[in-house]
């Protein structure tokens, strides 16, 4: 080897080391980069030795698509079970004890002890006290419902503004990755930007990509509407000031087909979209009907009239009635929700002012203890035999159509707790397989620090080795510069 070949072998292998040391240097920056693609130099061979040909970027699409899928089922399972918590809470907690159904229980148990002392006016103050401990519940109950459905309505509109942008985004990324791939030149830094954003989408709306030959990604939603096709697709929505029992809110719509709700407490949703579509439109609104079918059916339980006497009196509601624009308030249909009764339902002022009603009648002018004695308790018996009758109830709640209101109510609770359940089950499950593809997906293309050190070491090797190679030769020409003089 002539003493200028050796110097640009050196040389070659100067560069070749430096890009090399680059990549490395850039792969040790991004190690704790969750988003970040490990970068490999290729090497080749010429005539003046070893070169860099080419930057690879590490991927693997298969991995990349199942961690997408998890990070939309992870998100949208946590998301249902978010606002059943909210649910819960606003019903005590684990012990549920603001619930209606504990309040119901604590005012049976006072006017069975007001039916066995009948005569004393304190309790039947008591049962008055219970009686409005029971619509509390009933009335901030169902302000909690309407309220979670209010924040849940505004977090759509924010996750839509946040897709639409993110959409915007890929497009210009995609431009990127098409141009680079056309030019020849390292894509690297756009895929990932590209990946990034994808799987920030799929937090929001389940997705599924096609990547054609010139680079280009296409997005799907996971309903098979077209999301991103060279150019982003608008995703719409109006939002809602306001809700109660019979508002019904506004549908997302991609490209103007709407998007679909979850449904069941292991979701079927993809995407905090859908499982935020489930709560305001399916969960929440129901928990209401349930909700207000117990108010229904205190106020039928406490009616009070005498529709065959003379003259005859009509029923109406008696201890419990609600506030309402055209006065007066009547007695609900049988086995059909009144939509936001547990909003309104108040406790009768007549009660207020004589507790002692209760016993004796007479809110609408229909006296049972006609002869004010202070021992009567029939009144009092019926109600509580009533409590364990059969009432009609809408079948739209999803519970027994056909049951006690005592039963009912618990099964209201039952129902929210299997549900909550079912939810906390399948959100450990669903984050759990979403650490688990995030592993998957590191281990092929994240960065290994002792891989890099360890390569980090071989470089230096290589360039220890060229220098002294460059120190030999600057040895020989000084030799031989000194032979000629």
């Amino acid at each position: 080897m002539s003493l200028s070949s050796a110097l640009i072998s050196a040389q070659s292998v100067f560069t070749t080391t430096g890009q090399q040391t680059a990549v490395v240097s850039k792969n040790i920056a991004n190690a704790s980069n969750p988003d970040y693609g490990r970068r490999l130099a290729m090497l080749g061979t010429s005539l003046n030795g070893t070169q860099v040909l080419s930057i690879q970027r590490s991927q693997n699409e298969a991995l990349l698509k199942q961690n997408i899928i998890s990070i939309s089922q992870s998100s949208a399972q946590g998301t249902l079970f978010s606002g059943l918590e909210t649910l819960k809470s606003a019903l005590g907690g684990n012990d549920y004890e603001m619930a209606p159904s504990t309040y119901l229980a604590s005012f049976r148990d006072a006017l069975q002890t007001y039916a066995a002392t009948p005569g004393n006016s304190t309790i039947a103050a008591t049962v008055v006290s219970a009686a409005g401990d029971l619509v509390t519940s009933l009335n901030k109950t169902s302000a909690s419902v309407q309220d979670m459905r209010l924040d849940a309505d505004k977090e759509i509109a924010t996750s839509v503004s946040t897709l639409n942008g993110l959409l915007s985004d890929f497009e210009t990324v995609n431009t990127a990755v098409q141009s680079a791939i056309g030019t020849g030149t390292d894509a690297s830094d756009a895929l990932d930007q590209r990946d990034k954003i994808l799987k920030q989408i799929s937090e929001i709306v389940g997705i599924s990509t096609v990547t054609r030959g010139s680079g280009d990604t296409v997005i799907y939603t996971s309903d098979g509407t077209v999301l991103f096709e060279n150019k982003a697709r608008q995703v719409t929505f109006t939002s809602t000031s306001g809700y109660d029992a019979s508002t019904t809110g506004n549908g997302v719509y991609v490209d103007g087909v709407p998007m679909a709700a979850g449904t069941g407490g292991n979701t079927s949703a993809e995407g905090k979209l859908g499982a935020l579509l489930q709560l305001r439109d399916d969960v929440a609104p129901k928990f209401q009907s349930q909700l207000d079918e117990i108010a229904r059916g205190l106020v039928t339980l406490f009616q009070e009239g005498d529709p065959s006497g003379t003259p005859a009196v009509p029923y109406a509601p008696g201890l419990f009635t609600y506030a309402t624009s055209t006065p007066p308030a009547t007695v609900p249909v049988a086995g059909t929700v009144s939509p936001g009764l547990a909003a309104t339902l108040i406790v009768n002022p007549l009660a207020k002012s004589n507790p002692e009603m209760i016993r004796d009648g007479g809110f609408n002018g229909v006296i049972a203890n006609t002869n004010n004695a202070s021992g009567f308790s029939d009144l009092l018996d019926g109600f509580i035999d009533a409590f364990d009758g059969n009432l009609d109830f809408d079948t739209s709640t999803g519970m027994d159509p056909s049951t006690s209101i005592s039963n009912f109510a618990t099964s209201s609770v039952g129902w929210l707790e299997q549900l909550r359940s079912t939810a906390s089950s399948a959100n450990d499950n669903k984050t759990a397989l979403l650490s688990r593809t995030q592993e998957a997906l590191n281990n092929i293309t994240g960065v290994s620090m002792d891989e890099e050190l360890s390569l980090l070491l071989d470089l230096e090797q290589s360039y220890k080795a060229s220098a002294k190679l460059v120190s030999t030769v600057d040895a020989m020409m000084a030799a031989l510069l000194e032979a000629v003089r």
